[in-house]
């Protein structure tokens, strides 16, 4: 009799053992819309494939494991010699070794890669962000690299490759290869040109000997990096590789890994360079100019990242919402919640839309997309980054105290949101950077402009949005201290212009409403009454199989 009281009712069926891919229609619809017809039947078989990974009981608990059992630094090896290595639990080498074989690191070499890479890349944060730190590094070194001919051609087949080799040797005797980067320093942060790392050269003219430190360097177990240091002609962009030709290891003193809020199956370190051989990249004295194609590459992945966390979040509250009953009835039926599911599958259904667009203009390649992207990428990362801690906490509460607990994977996804709008320049730096863009670059402005003008007539609420964006571009009183406000109304200028063309006529009328408008209010869930919900909650509903 006793074991009566713990009968379990009234909870739904674990979110696992389906495709994550089919299930994410915005994302679907993304993919078809930017894609060529020639290559969507072999991305679609594709990405439902990868969605069958990431929803598959195994691999979800991979991803537990990796948070759970996090690096340990190794700095010596039992005799004394030092060694700086990186121990990771199985589960972080079978993720990253799945996540290089889904061509996480190849879109630079596959047709349509940059649209069916963000597509996987979206999917494959859902089951743990953290081994996204390295996939990223790793594809957003090869436009840095292509800087120099030589050197793009020596190790861009190396970063490319969908073949992951875990082990620490030479590069030219591995398979594939993995990037980091170490640009922060203590006393500059995202200041880079007040960095100290100094790089003396070497009589060859093309290699360096370092001296410095790097207070964060991302993915320390990697098989180079790119870093920034001051060469004779100034800030120079650098490569570092882990292991020599001949074998020895490259000076690259591991001090200690940081402990951090999330983010924690990943490694992320305190370097020393003493006597580090370098090579450059670029040209002396063009270290920004030459890394910045890889900041931007990183920033969209901060926007990908971050789509994908929502994403996960509001299919987890629909789902406990669907099955959950309170109050005589489904949770998901009742009016107050579908409001608040309305509202957190809108934002991600908005981040999701506007994250794949960015990525189909890397694949275009034309002069006016590459402008958009100058102006859309940081107000992108700016703006999709920010919301993604309020919605992820709001998607926790729709599971009540079960999203606190740690075991619903909702405490996981909280302490991973904040990651994205610090990484590659907080909110400052990405609301400068839209400045200097409009100010410096005329062109992309006017492609800003032409983008969102496609959906002008649409909605009078956009048309309205963008209007109103018009004479703030017109005032430079006090612009500085506008960046942010500024930044924020050209992301969702771009989002609704987006979602009037592409989205449904529910989806397009609540964002319109609410975000561009004035019927919405400062906390999810706050949607005009009058707005067909409904249609909006089922588009965002994940169905197990039967």
């Amino acid at each position: 009799m006793a074991g009566s009281t713990h009968t379990v009712t009234n909870q739904p069926p674990p979110l696992v053992g389906h495709d994550l891919y089919t299930a994410d229609r915005a994302l679907t619809e993304a993919v078809e819309r930017h894609l060529a017809p020639e290559l969507l039947d072999e991305v679609r078989g594709e990405l439902a494939a990868l969605g069958r990974t990431c929803g598959s009981v195994q691999v979800q608990e991979w991803g537990v494991l990796a948070n759970e059992n996090p690096p340990r630094l190794r700095t010596h090896d039992r005799y004394g010699r030092r060694i700086d290595e990186v121990e990771f639990h199985p589960s972080w080498h079978r993720l990253l070794g799945k996540g290089v074989s889904a061509g996480l690191t190849a879109a630079w070499v596959r047709p349509g890669g940059h649209v069916r890479r963000a597509a996987a890349f979206l999917l494959w944060t859902q089951v743990e962000a953290g081994n996204g730190c390295p996939l990223s590094m790793t594809h957003a070194a090869v436009p840095a690299l292509r800087t120099d001919p030589d050197l793009a051609a020596e190790w861009e087949p190396r970063l490319t490759s969908m073949i992951y080799d875990r082990e620490l040797r030479p590069a030219g005797q591995k398979a594939g290869a993995l990037f980091g980067m170490g640009m922060t320093e203590k006393q500059g942060g995202s200041d880079v040109r007040a960095n100290t790392t100094a790089a003396r050269p070497l009589p060859d003219g093309e290699t360096y000997e370092l001296t410095g430190h790097k207070w964060f360097c991302s993915a320390p177990m990697s098989d180079g990096f790119l870093v920034l240091a001051q060469a004779p002609g100034g800030l120079t962009c650098l490569l570092v590789p882990r292991v020599l030709e001949d074998g020895a290891r490259n000076p690259f003193l591991i001090q200690r890994l940081k402990d951090k809020l999330g983010n924690r199956s990943n490694a992320s370190a305190e370097v020393e360079f003493d006597g580090t051989w370098a090579r450059r990249v670029g040209e002396e004295g063009r270290g920004v100019r030459t890394i910045i194609d890889m900041v931007a590459a990183t920033r969209l992945d901060c926007v990908l990242g971050s789509a994908g966390l929502m994403r996960q979040a509001v299919a987890q509250a629909v789902h406990h919402c669907t099955y959950r009953e309170a109050f005589g009835g489904k949770l998901v039926d009742k009016p107050l919640m579908r409001n608040v599911l309305a509202d957190l599958a809108l934002e991600s259904e908005a981040a999701t839309t506007l994250a794949l667009r960015l990525a189909a203009a890397y694949d275009d390649g034309g002069e006016q997309e590459r402008a958009l992207l100058r102006i859309a990428v940081p107000a992108a990362k700016y703006w999709v980054t920010k919301r993604c801690t309020p919605l992820t906490v709001e998607a926790s509460e729709c599971l009540g105290g079960n999203g606190y607990v740690e075991e619903s994977g909702l405490p996981r996804l909280v302490r991973e949101s904040p990651l994205n709008s610090i990484w590659e320049g907080a909110g400052n730096v990405q609301a400068l950077d839209v400045l200097r863009a409009l100010q410096r670059e005329p062109a992309a402005l006017n492609a800003y402009l032409q983008e969102v003008g496609k959906a002008r007539g649409a909605d009078h609420r956009l048309d309205a949005a963008i209007k109103g964006l018009l004479t703030e571009l017109a005032d430079l009183e006090g612009i500085e201290a506008r960046a942010r406000r500024l930044t924020e109304r050209l992301a969702l200028v771009l989002q609704g212009s987006l979602l009037v063309r592409f989205a449904p006529p529910e989806v397009a009328d609540a964002f319109c409403a609410s975000r561009l408008g004035s019927d919405g209010g400062l906390a999810f869930g706050t949607l005009p009454h009058t707005l067909a919900l409904t249609p909006i909650v089922e588009r965002a509903t994940v169905r197990l199989p039967t």
